[in-house]
């Protein structure tokens, strides 16, 4: 192994959640442990298996040490970012670094240690022509890259960045996704916002195959109006933000096979500050083992709106999350996974002898399942739960979250 990091990662020619965990571990945790996958898989799998996307600036001098570390500590997918992390005289500079570092990347890893140790690294750019000017300077070491992340994607803004990206593929010959920000003003303001929205449809469908997912830029939506959400408030709380983002998924998110996976919103705290507001999280669940260490960890660290923004994410038609700091990626990846109890539903309303329709108890005997409404869900649910894997009965997430904390 060439590399210069190495925590426990099990070996093998393929990336997956919770790798960074011992196989006893992981079979105590899960009913059925997340499958593997590379970046050449499919890209219904892949859009499922970002999870919690790490960000980090393109100056970062260590960055291919960087990239290599946070994937061994259970990240899986990171973008570099040569747009709103970096000041403008700084673009040359971490363009070149840039370069430099991912040539650097690939020269560590041999074929198999790429499928294995390399997350799915995104780009993300300021301008269409960056797109293959970085592919042309990278040259083969361009192979280390998934694709690139378009900010203030609008039709008109993001089309020739789509056109760029397809160049791009031509002249480095392998597959190359795209994942637009929905950042614009365009987008807020509710007079402009449902023709913005139809055509982002437009640009998006056209190049359908080459879009991974929709992340939204909530930071500059809130930038907009001059708001900022405290530690205790969710993108739900601030209603400007929560109208977009259900128009968003409105449109964009549908389950009938012309949706995109869209990604959650950014949470921007990470350190202790001054709290205003009670906990959040109960204090019951946490009553086990080291379970209650990690409950007063995320209480202290700001974690417990965190928690609740990501459960609300998912209850509004969202999966995964744009990620600034390591410590975000556990508490993300412990609630993508699939419960027990869902994994029972979901595989009850897909019984191919439920075909018909109709009305269930659940095994759980705590709800009724009906066949015909959720049998989209039920799709997704399984799909995630390849992914991420499904918990064993009596594991919540606490246990799995405690696994993920370092």
């Amino acid at each position: 192994m060439r590399g210069t990091h190495r925590s426990y990662v099990e070996t093998g020619t393929f990336m997956r959640h919770f790798r960074h965990l011992t196989p006893e571990h992981r079979s105590a945790l899960f009913h059925r442990e997340p499958a593997g996958f590379t970046a050449r898989s499919p890209a219904r799998t892949l859009a499922v298996a970002l999870g919690a996307t790490l960000y980090s600036p393109a100056t970062r001098p260590g960055l291919a040490e960087d990239v290599l570390k946070q994937s061994g500590c259970g990240v899986a997918s990171m973008v570099l970012c040569l747009e709103d992390s970096i000041s403008d005289a700084e673009v040359p500079e971490a363009e070149d670094n840039l370069v430099h570092q991912l040539i650097r990347l690939d020269g560590l890893l041999d074929e198999a240690e790429r499928d294995e140790r390399l997350p799915l690294l995104f780009v993300r750019v300021r301008a269409a022509p960056q797109i293959p000017a970085l592919v042309r300077r990278l040259g083969p070491a361009a192979r280390t890259l998934s694709g690139f992340v378009l900010p203030k994607f609008t039709e008109e803004n993001g089309t020739p960045f789509l056109e760029a990206l397809s160049e791009a593929e031509a002249s480095c010959g392998r597959r190359l996704f795209a994942m637009p920000v929905l950042e614009s003003p365009e987008l807020l303001h509710v007079e402009t916002r449902t023709e913005t929205l139809s055509g982002i449809v437009r640009a998006v469908e056209k190049y359908r195959d080459r879009v991974l997912a929709l992340r939204l830029g909530v930071t500059d939506f809130c930038s907009a109006y001059g708001l900022r959400r405290t530690p205790e408030m969710t993108a739900y709380d601030v209603q400007i933000v929560a109208s977009v983002i259900g128009d968003v998924v409105n449109v964009l998110g549908r389950a009938d096979g012309t949706g995109f996976t869209v990604t959650g919103p950014v949470w921007e705290y990470f350190r202790p500050q001054e709290r205003m507001f009670k906990p959040q999280l109960r204090q019951s669940p946490f009553l086990s083992g080291r379970a209650e260490s990690v409950r007063a960890a995320l209480i202290e660290h700001d974690m417990d709106g965190l928690l609740r923004e990501i459960e609300l994410d998912r209850a509004n038609g969202l999966l995964g999350k744009t990620c600034i700091h390591p410590s975000h990626v556990a508490p993300v990846h412990a609630l993508s996974v699939v419960s027990h109890e869902e994994f029972c539903d979901a595989t009850d309303v897909l019984r191919p002898e439920r075909g018909g329709g109709g009305v269930l108890r659940s095994a759980y005997t705590n709800k009724m399942n009906e066949v015909k409404p959720h049998r989209a869900w039920a799709e997704r649910t399984l799909l995630r739960g390849e992914v991420f894997g499904v918990a064993r009965e009596g594991v919540s997430f606490v246990e799995l979250l405690a696994a993920g904390v370092k």
